[in-house]
């Protein structure tokens, strides 16, 4: 079996490609059984993020697993196939420990060095544990990746090298100025009450604002977050909730809005907006078009060729990406009375809110463009280093796990073996006491022991290197062991409740 992830991120797709694939965790939940449903795949885990869709899987046979899972990508999704291939990228084996290490440790964020991440791979995790989708190769992956992540935040300053999406978002309505100075004294108001908005009312808290008013569509939990705000020794804000039909009035009394809610449609609508400032909402000015080019996603042209759907495999193969119009509308210009952070995918606020005398608009697409020229720190070589090591280090250890089943049924059967020669003994000398038998029974095992402890160390050595998978069936035809022994003990294995718990 091996490692395969499909996805795509905001380096693969414009954000109106992301926003249409985001998955409902619902959605997620039937992916990942549809997955394993399908022949290619035995494990499955999904990280849905809102700038990333990825599938991983331990897959039988490449080609059909990366076509397997590009269709049920495109199926959950809801977006075509023939419209997802150019924008899907493909992983295998060692590349996708690496892609996903690297994606743990922040390398691979819209702003680098973000920590939130790691919170969702768990999450990730989670699900595919909680939906027993996720088995052994899986589950060990995910937990290493988390303490890779971990590994790179505290041994390095990659956390110098960018901030959490909040953090940058403000940095960006800010527009250059302090970003305490300029929402120090300013009221709040948070829509949605989940991990991202959570933090970005703490962040707010914590960079000055005076009031923050958290409004859910499930009022215990922003009454739970405004709790919380509320009893943080750092800031001395005044928080209050409200219910989300309240929004509009609250509207009128806020300078920031942060919304990050797991609704499919909008939020809050331009109209709304422009009612609750007393502004009438023209007719948009026509704004030129530029040209962007998508990024080159990893492995496209093979992917086209792995898909095996001829209009999917023409699209990828039509070459370089038809670079794609988009319309960049321009920001208002005046003093800023609203500003407005949308960090949801797909998008909580109307991106017709540009164009309102007054507002200002940050959102996931404006964070990705920004973000693209931030200067990269140092310490981003050296958590690259990390991911090379770990990278080596976890393929290293898998090799020698896939052998271990064999070398412990190797000594059960060399146990087993010794067994029915002091049962033997047992009848051709039936005086012997309990002594002399033990005294035997303990040479027998001693010689045993030390017959299979250097070849048994030694093909766990040569396991671990690269190559090394043969050694575990070398040993199998050496020994004349039964697969289905050796079945079980991989089964027992990855049954143990205590396996894999960090």
């Amino acid at each position: 079996m091996s490692l395969l992830v499909v996805g795509l991120s905001h380096r693969s797709a414009p954000v109106s490609v992301l926003e249409r694939a985001s998955l409902a965790a619902d959605t997620q939940a039937k992916l990942l059984q549809d997955t394993l449903a399908a022949e290619p795949a035995t494990e499955a885990a999904v990280l849905a993020t809102c700038n990333r869709i990825e599938l991983y899987a331990d897959v039988d046979k490449f080609h059909a697993g990366v076509a397997e899972l590009s269709t049920l990508l495109a199926q959950h999704s809801g977006v075509g196939l023939e419209e997802l291939t150019p924008y899907l990228y493909v992983h295998y084996e060692d590349r996708a420990v690496h892609h996903l290490f690297s994606v743990a440790c922040g390398l691979d964020s819209m702003v680098v060095g973000e920590g939130q991440i790691l919170g969702q791979i768990k999450d990730a995790l989670a699900r595919g544990q909680e939906l027993h989708t996720a088995g052994r190769l899986l589950n060990d992956l995910f937990q290493q990746a988390l303490r890779v992540g971990k590994r790179a935040h505290s041994e390095t300053g990659i956390d110098r090298a960018g901030q959490s999406l909040v953090t940058f978002g403000l940095q960006q309505l800010a527009a250059g100025a302090d970003p305490a100075l300029w929402a120090g004294g300013k009221r709040a108001l948070v829509i949605g009450a989940g991990s991202m908005s959570s933090l970005a009312a703490a962040t707010l808290a914590r960079t000055g604002v005076a009031e923050i008013v958290v409004a859910n569509r499930t009022r215990a939990r922003a009454d739970r977050l405004v709790e919380i705000l509320q009893q943080g020794d750092d800031t001395a804000v005044r928080a209050r909730a409200v219910e989300m039909s309240a929004v509009g009035d609250e509207l009128t009394r806020a300078d920031i809005v942060v919304s990050c809610t797991g609704s499919t449609g909008l939020v809050l609508t331009a109209d709304a907006l422009a009612d609750a400032l007393g502004v009438t909402l023209d007719a948009a000015p026509e704004a030129p078009a530029v040209t962007a080019h998508a990024p080159a996603p990893d492995d496209v042209d093979q992917h086209a060729a792995w898909v095996e759907n001829g209009s999917a495999a023409s699209a990828a193969h039509a070459g370089p990406a038809t670079p794609r119009r988009v319309t960049v509308p321009a920001q208002s210009t005046g003093p800023v009375r609203l500003a407005l952070l949308d960090l949801a995918m797909p998008r909580d606020i109307d991106g017709a809110a540009h164009r309102i005398d007054g507002v200002r608009l940050v959102d996931i697409e404006s964070l990705a463009e920004a973000s693209a020229d931030a200067p990269m720190a140092a310490d981003v070589d050296r958590v690259r280093t990390i991911v090379s090591d770990e990278v080596a280090a976890f393929g290293a250890a898998q090799r020698a796990a896939h052998v271990a089943p064999t070398v412990v049924a190797l000594r059960t059967m060399a146990a087993d073996v010794v067994a029915g020669e002091i049962a033997r003994l047992d009848g051709r000398l039936p005086d012997l006491d309990e002594k002399q038998r033990a005294e035997i029974t303990q040479t027998v095992r001693r010689v045993v022991d030390k017959l299979l402890h250097a070849p048994t160390v030694r093909v766990k050595q040569l396991a671990s290197e690269p190559g090394g998978a043969g050694y575990a069936d070398a040993l199998r035809e050496l020994f004349d062991l039964d697969p289905q022994t050796v079945a079980a003990v991989s089964r027992a294995d990855l049954n143990d409740p205590n396996r894999g718990r960090s």
